[in-house]
């Protein structure tokens, strides 16, 4: 009879591993070690010299199917591969992050596999061998406590929320290199590359934001400015993005992306709840905002009432001066 394992989805691009699905695997780790399971990474395409960040982790065996058809991401492909080797190793816990990508496989591999769901967990804790998860609903307003009652259960991890786990020493590590030759792709799968070298905010730890109150795109160089010095990413609100100010990858919200950094400054946003759905979970907010009144206030760690074009100069020169 097989032995009982706990895998996670390690999602790639351009060899380059997400921090995020190392954040699910720790968690992975942590949930198999307790129960005395195997803990599996699988990843699905891309090609690696070096496994290192995650057998780090201290997980147990790296499956990694290999194809240069499989470089991009294909939902029908991936689904089908990743679907199999949970079948193959005995799965009763999938992780995958809260990615665009996870969001759409997590689901497609819950079908395949008959298995329960939980979609955007910030918090997970087990009971013997059942799991209590936490995730926010009425776009951030609640926090919602769930069981997933089936024999395989399967969890999507937001972002920034769980600490990537490293315990210093690696336990013996089984790597398997397999080669596919699968066909199954519904969709041709291209892709566009638009170079920007910005950081992606669903992933920064750190967010500068900027709404209407910057008063139009030719201001936002302040905030631009602030980011680079704080190595952070740039976001939006939706107002500024649909005005076209800024393009909509940097858009935070219930219509953007959903993000959960260390530091989130909220530069010149009211605080609609569809914007406090997508930064709510940060873990300290900063919001800038001539108007006391504004709703972004009742979320922020730090308020600062006043003209963030007088405020934001001076912001980023004395952090410059203490970082020198």
């Amino acid at each position: 009879m097989s032995t009982e394992t706990v895998i996670a989805f390690i999602e790639q691009r351009e060899n380059e591993i997400k921090k995020a699905s190392l954040e699910a695997l720790s968690v992975c780790v942590k949930l198999a070690d307790k129960s005395n399971k195997k803990s599996i990474a699988v990843l699905v395409g891309g090609t690696f010299d070096s496994y290192d960040k995650i057998s780090a982790t201290g997980v147990r065996k790296i499956i990694h199917v290999t194809s240069p058809e499989l470089n991009l991401y294909s939902a029908s492909a991936y689904a089908e591969i990743f679907a199999n080797i949970c079948k193959e190793e005995t799965a009763t816990l999938v992780f995958f992050a809260n990615t665009l990508l996870g969001k759409d496989l997590a689901p497609r591999i819950s079908v395949r596999l008959e298995a329960g769901i939980g979609m955007d967990c910030v918090d997970l804790t087990s009971e013997g061998q059942e799991f209590i998860a936490t995730r926010p609903i009425f776009a951030g307003k609640a926090l919602q406590q769930f069981q997933v009652l089936t024999k395989i259960k399967i969890f999507s991890l937001r972002p920034n929320v769980f600490p990537v786990v490293t315990p210093g020493s690696s336990p013996d590590l089984e790597t398997v290199r397999k080669d596919s030759a699968n066909n199954n792709l519904a969709i041709k799968v291209s892709e566009l590359k638009k170079a920007s070298g910005k950081m992606d905010v669903s992933e920064a730890d750190i967010i500068v934001s900027g709404g209407r109150g910057m008063k139009g795109p030719e201001h936002f160089p302040l905030i631009e400015t602030l980011a680079d010095t704080l190595g952070a990413a740039v976001g939006a609100s939706r107002a500024v993005v649909d005005a076209g100010w800024r393009p909509h990858g940097e858009q935070v919200g219930q219509t953007g992306k959903t993000v959960s950094p260390t530091l989130y400054f909220a530069c010149g946003i009211s605080g609609a709840i569809q914007h406090l759905a997508g930064m709510s979970s940060s873990k300290f907010i900063v919001a800038i905002n001539k108007d006391k009144d504004a709703p972004i206030f009742s979320v922020a760690d730090y308020g600062i009432v006043g003209d963030l074009f007088e405020i934001l100069p001076l912001l980023t020169e004395e952090i410059k001066r203490v970082k020198s």
